[in-house]
């Protein structure tokens, strides 16, 4: 059953998880991931909490602008899930990266507040992510 004081919590992790990943605030990655979460990638691999933070760390991704289109929250006492659309733009890798996505996270909430326990990103399926270069991998 949806719980509307936890909607509004929910609404927020996912807001200062978009202002984390923005920075690449790797402390504040750090409280909002389960040390146990799992994300599917874009490029449909896994990835762990480790790999996440590693590639903020490292700068390896660098985001300029996370701009949400579109999210939708579900939340019950324990659990909840959001539904991210919106524009990503930085560089991965060093190659610049512009791309709508839709992201769908997982979220668990326990006394500490919300973590998120698995994560699924995709670029959406009529517009293929400019990387740069005019080319196109996969």
């Amino acid at each position: 059953m949806p719980n509307d004081d936890h909607t509004e919590s929910l609404r927020a992790a996912e807001r200062r998880l978009q202002a984390a990943q923005l920075t690449s605030d790797v402390d504040a990655l750090t409280e909002l991931i389960d040390d146990s979460a799992r994300f599917t990638g874009p490029d449909g691999n896994l990835y762990s909490k480790r790999d996440d933070l590693r590639v903020h760390a490292t700068g390896h991704q660098v985001l300029t602008r996370v701009e949400e289109e579109d999210l939708r929250v579900l939340a019950t006492a324990h659990t909840g899930v959001t539904w991210f659309l919106g524009t990503l733009e930085g560089t991965i890798g060093g190659r610049p990266m512009v791309a709508r996505m839709r992201y769908t996270r997982t979220w668990i909430h326990d006394q500490t507040g919300w973590k998120i326990i698995a994560a699924h990103a995709m670029f959406l399926a009529d517009e293929l992510p400019d990387i740069g270069d005019g080319t196109h991998d996969g």
